[in-house]
C-alpha cells in the first residue's frame, strides 16, 4: 500500500452537500480535460460524480476511447490502484491517470508480489525438469494484479482474464497459450492470485478439484500454492501431476460469504435465487443457482421477473444500488450476507479526497499520478491484449502471436 499525506483540515470539514457542489464546480471549470471514472463497488457519494462507471477493465477501455474522443488530458479513477496502473497501460502517454487516494489498494493483488511469484515459477520449472516430463506452465493473471505481475506473465506467454472471460482464457491456456504445443507436451496453469476464480473456471472444465477430492475422493487435478511456504505447500508429486496451480489468494470481500449464508437463503423458503460472484470459494458458488461476474450480475437482476426474490453475494454498495432499482419493478433483491461485505479500500475514495485532486488540477498540479514504470509496460500490456484478443476475435486465438 502506497502512502497518502493527509488531506488540508478544511477539506475534512466539508459538509456532504458542500463537497458535492464543489465537486461539480471543477468538473465543470475543468470540462472535457477532465474524466471521473467510478467502480461498482465505490459509495454513491462518489459514483454521483462519475461520468464513466463500470467494472475495471470496462471502465479502463471505455475511458481509454472517451479519451480519445473528448481530447481528455486527466482521467480520475475512483477505484484501487491496480485499477489505475490497467487504465495507464491502455491510454496514451499524454493522458495522466490520478488515483485520489494512493493507499487504495486491493488486498488480493497484494497477495501476489512478483519476487514471490518469480520464486514460485523458477521452484515450478526446476520440478518438471527432474520428472523429465515435457510441460509447459502457462501462467494467467486476473486483471485484480498490479502492473508488475501483468507483466511477469505476459513475458511468459501468458495472459490476464476476467470474472466473465476467465473460461475462455483458460481453454486458450490448456492449448498451450501463445505459442502450439510441442510432441509430448502437456499444459500445467499457474493461475494467479484469486484462487477461488481460477478453482471454480477449472472446476467449469470438469477438472477434480483439492476440495472436491478431499470431499468425494479421487485424485485432485488443482492444488494450492501458498508462497510463504517452500515448494508452495506441496510436495514434488503434487506439483509435477497437477493440471492448475492456484496461488493463495482471495478477494476480502467475496471471502465473507459462506454455505452457511447459502442454506439460509434456502431456509426463508420463499423462492429467493442466490446469484454470487465466481470470487466466492467453490463451496458457495457450488450451492448458489446462478454464479457470474459483476457485469453478469447487474444484468440478470436488470431482466429478472416482477415478484422474484434475490440473494446476492457481491460487495454491499453495489447490491444496494441493484436493490433500489430493483424494487421499483417489484423485484426484490438483499445481500445474501449481513455482514459489512464493503471493500474497505475502495471506501478510501471519498469526496474529500476527490475534491482534493480536482482543485490541484485546477491549479495547474497533477497529484498523485499513477504511471506504470517503462520496463513493465509492455510485457504487462501484452498480457492484456492477448486476453482482448481472444475475447474479440476467437477464431484467430491460435495467432495471438
Amino acid at each position: 500500500m502506497l502512502w497518502q499525506p493527509a488531506l488540508p483540515d478544511r477539506y475534512l470539514r466539508l459538509t456532504p452537500d458542500a463537497a458535492a457542489a464543489a465537486i461539480e464546480s471543477r468538473r465543470r471549470e475543468l470540462g472535457d480535460a477532465l474524466l471521473i471514472l467510478g467502480h461498482h463497488y465505490q459509495q454513491d457519494e462518489v459514483i454521483r460524480h462519475a461520468d464513466l462507471t463500470g467494472d475495471s477493465l470496462r471502465l479502463s477501455r471505455l475511458a481509454a476511447e472517451e479519451a480519445r474522443r473528448r481530447g481528455t488530458r486527466f482521467i480520475v479513477f475512483c477505484g484501487v490502484h491496480f485499477m489505475a496502473e490497467t487504465a495507464d497501460l491502455l491510454t496514451d502517454d499524454s493522458v495522466a491517470v490520478i488515483l485520489p487516494d494512493l493507499s487504495a489498494g486491493c488486498s488480493m493483488a497484494d497477495m501476489a508480489q512478483w519476487d514471490e511469484v518469480v520464486e514460485a515459477w523458477s521452484a515450478i520449472e526446476a520440478v518438471h525438469r527432474a520428472s523429465g516430463i515435457p510441460v509447459r506452465v502457462v501462467p494467467i493473471t486476473y486483471v485484480n494484479s498490479s502492473a508488475a505481475i501483468k507483466a511477469f506473465v505476459g513475458a511468459r506467454g501468458g495472459a490476464c482474464c476476467t470474472s466473465s472471460n476467465a473460461a475462455r482464457v483458460f481453454e486458450w491456456a490448456l492449448a498451450g497459450g501463445a505459442t502450439p504445443l510441442g510432441r509430448d507436451e502437456t499444459v500445467q496453469v499457474l493461475f494467479l492470485p484469486d484462487q477461488h476464480l481460477g478453482r471454480n473456471t477449472a472446476k467449469r472444465f470438469g477438472m477434480v478439484t483439492e476440495i472436491d477430492a478431499a470431499e468425494r475422493g479421487g485424485e485432485a487435478e488443482t492444488a494450492l500454492w501458498n508462497p510463504r511456504k517452500h515448494l508452495g505447500g506441496l510436495d514434488e508429486a503434487t506439483i509435477a501431476s497437477a493440471r492448475v496451480l492456484l496461488w493463495a489468494g482471495h478477494c476480502s470481500v467475496h471471502k465473507l460469504f459462506r454455505p452457511e449464508h447459502v442454506e439460509m437463503a434456502r431456509a426463508r423458503d420463499d423462492g429467493t435465487s442466490v446469484l454470487v460472484h465466481p470470487e466466492c470459494s467453490q463451496e458457495v458458488v457450488d450451492l448458489a443457482d446462478l454464479a457470474g461476474s459483476t457485469e453478469f450480475i447487474i444484468q440478470r437482476i436488470e431482466e429478472a421477473e416482477p415478484g422474484s426474490r434475490w440473494a446476492v453475494g457481491t460487495e454491499v454498495h453495489l447490491v444496494s444500488r441493484l436493490a433500489k432499482a430493483a424494487k421499483a419493478r417489484g423485484v426484490e433483491v438483499r445481500i445474501l450476507s449481513d455482514c459489512q461485505c464493503l471493500c474497505t479500500t475502495m471506501y478510501r475514495i471519498d469526496p474529500p479526497h476527490l475534491l482534493w485532486t480536482l482543485d490541484e488540477l485546477a491549479g495547474g498540479r497533477v497529484v498523485n499520478r499513477v504511471d506504470v514504470h517503462r520496463e513493465a509496460r509492455a510485457d504487462a500490456r501484452l498480457a492484456l491484449e492477448r486476453m482482448l484478443e481472444l475475447v474479440e476475435h476467437p477464431q484467430a486465438a491460435a495467432a495471438v502471436d
